[in-house]
């Protein structure tokens, strides 16, 4: 339990380090505290089936609650390219095959835009986030975004996945220059918990047992 408040830990259903870094930093200061379930060697892996981020999401949190009987967020995000039909989408982590690493899904998605003007290369991130309580119930499920567009080479060594790709307009920089800073407040992963942490604190402090 947090030792300022009592609010339960959560689990995040991911082993991706940075993920669980920028989620656990985005909760941290309203006094929640977030662990990986890579710090829970037995658990299972998701495997992620769904026809949607928020499927996606949901299974995550559901089945690793149940597991640990623990409160679980589940996150599915991606990249939906407009020129590619949505692609890489609900795949995007393993848009070049299975095991993909950053830099395959990249040189794939570049390769699929070869010819395409850069004024067509418009793209959204996408971020799903589902809340399960220890019993498995889904208490709140949110989703948010971020539009940008994608750039050849890639610029900038922050974030993970497709950030050095992808442009915010406005700061005619990618996500990979962007500080941290100014990412936790752009994000689609940051404004799906800008979303979710006001519908969390209430539930938690409603849960709460009453001195």
């Amino acid at each position: 339990m947090n030792s300022d408040r009592s609010f339960p830990d959560i689990v995040l259903a991911s082993r991706n380090v940075k993920k669980s870094r920028e989620i656990a930093e985005l909760l941290r200061p309203h006094g929640v505290e977030v662990l990986s379930v890579a710090d829970f060697p037995d658990v299972a892996e998701v495997v992620e089936d769904g026809n949607s981020f928020a499927e996606n999401a949901a299974k995550k949190a559901v089945q690793t609650a149940k597991q640990l009987s623990r409160w679980a967020i589940g996150e599915d995000s991606g990249l939906m390219v407009d020129a590619l039909d949505g692609a890489p989408g609900i795949y995007s982590a393993r848009y070049s095959g299975e095991n993909a690493t950053d830099e395959e899904n990249n040189a794939k998605l570049i390769e699929a835009l070869r010819g395409i003007a850069p004024d067509k290369r418009n793209a959204g991130y996408v971020c799903n986030v589902a809340l399960s309580d220890p019993e498995g119930q889904v208490q709140l499920q949110v989703e948010a975004g971020c539009r940008g567009r994608i750039v050849d080479d890639p610029r900038g060594t922050n974030g993970f996945g497709y950030d050095p790709h992808f442009l915010i307009r406005e700061y005619h920089r990618t996500f990979g220059e962007l500080s941290p800073i100014v990412k936790s407040r752009l994000s689609h992963r940051a404004r799906a918990f800008e979303r979710l942490i006001p519908q969390l604190i209430k539930l938690f402090q409603e849960l709460a047992p009453r001195s």
